[in-house]
């Protein structure tokens, strides 16, 4: 192993006995540098050095053609500085390589979603139609908060509802927890925790009429879907979401005791909800198809509907409520309760509200009850 000062005119003429498989010049200013000549003619800057627990390590620097042999001698001083000094720059070197991209993330986020929660597919069109394709390629210690701000504002510009980049600000931080929680190399802090959650108000609320409520009904009843109409109905009896509704068992159904066991919740708790008579006047109506335990199956399938959504814009379209939700159904069974004089406790209990805020956006609703009552106490005493 020859030992000489490497020169620019050393580099240039050295080369290798065709019988060897390399020639190794060391350099004898620097420790570990070293430029290796292969037969073929290439050649490639070294730094070979010990670890902290005495393993031989060869570091590449750069190849002959690459870089100047002044630009190696640099990096191979650099490099010796970090040894000496403990560090270990090819396990650094391997730490970054390591760093998955943020589509290896995302593919792992989505496997997890799927095994713990219900409403994955959700995740999955988040990640598929907007997270993968603006920051899968990048690696995990790529992402920046400022980019990940200016990206999300740049959805909002483009007319993306607030609630909607509000959902991908929320699955994109999940992404980053879950490596956290999981170890993943590059994830030393969760960027989007640093991309403040806009401010907006996503508690638009439509609330029916009796009125309203009797058009939409009779729409529903002309609906190709049979089961529309009763659909429809027990919402606005019930509350419940839609997604509860469309998977409900009869096994859960107790028309004698007059209550509605939902095992699970968009809260992660079961609850029981009290039936109307009305409600009950409506399942007891319900045709049940032998050996299928849903209360309103697809009669085609036997098995819950994928999505009632074209039969619902038809009848809200047939009704004149364009603008109307489905979930506005669940609101407006809540303002049917409030104005019917229940108060926000019992309505919130019955709706299964996680915490008093989601009911307070009812206050407006009881408060107009409480005013009529008292102009009604007024009338009453002055008549």
């Amino acid at each position: 192993m020859p030992k000489l000062k490497l020169d620019a005119q050393t580099c240039l003429l050295a080369t290798c006995d065709p019988s060897k498989k390399k020639l190794d010049l060391w350099d004898t200013q620097i420790s570990g540098f070293v430029l290796e000549v292969r037969p073929s003619g290439g050649k490639t800057y070294y730094l070979r050095y010990q670890d902290s627990r005495g393993r031989q390590k060869q570091l590449k620097i750069g190849g002959y053609h690459d870089i100047s042999l002044d630009q190696a001698r640099k990096a191979a001083k650099r490099l010796r500085s970090e040894v000496v000094l403990g560090g270990d720059p090819l396990a650094d070197k391997e730490i970054l390589k390591a760093v998955p991209t943020y589509a290896t993330l995302a593919e792992q986020h989505l496997a997890h979603a799927k095994g713990y929660q219900r409403s994955w597919e959700s995740i999955e069109g988040l990640l598929r139609v907007h997270l993968v394709p603006r920051w899968g390629k990048l690696r995990l210690d790529e992402i920046r908060p400022q980019d990940i701000a200016q990206w999300l504002a740049q959805k909002a510009a483009e007319g993306l509802a607030p609630a909607s980049v509000e959902k991908i600000r929320v699955t994109f931080g999940r992404s980053f927890e879950l490596a956290r929680q999981w170890g993943m190399p590059g994830v030393a802090a969760n960027p989007v925790r640093s991309v403040p959650r806009p401010r907006f108000d996503n508690a638009r609320s439509k609330f029916l009429t009796r009125e309203q409520a009797g058009r939409l009904l009779e729409a529903a009843g002309q609906s190709l879907n049979p089961q529309l109409k009763s659909i429809l109905q027990l919402l606005l009896l019930t509350g419940a979401r839609v997604s509860e509704l469309l998977n409900a068992e009869w096994r859960h159904v107790d028309l004698d005791r007059r209550a509605w066991h939902i095992p699970i919740t968009k809260t992660g708790k079961s609850r029981y909800v009290p039936l109307s008579q009305a409600a009950v006047d409506v399942l007891t109506s319900l045709h049940r198809f032998d050996g299928c335990p849903y209360v309103l199956p697809n009669p085609e399938t036997r098995a819950p509907f994928v999505s009632i959504k074209h039969a619902w814009h038809t009848a809200r379209r047939e009704a004149g409520l364009r603008d109307l939700r489905i979930h506005d159904l669940r609101h407006s069974a809540a303002s049917f309760m409030i104005n019917g004089g229940v108060d926000l406790y019992a309505v919130g209990r019955i709706l299964g509200h996680a915490d008093h805020k989601s009911t307070m956006r009812y206050a407006h609703l009881a408060n107009e009850t409480l005013m009529r009552a008292v102009e009604a106490g007024a009338a009453g005493m002055n008549g």
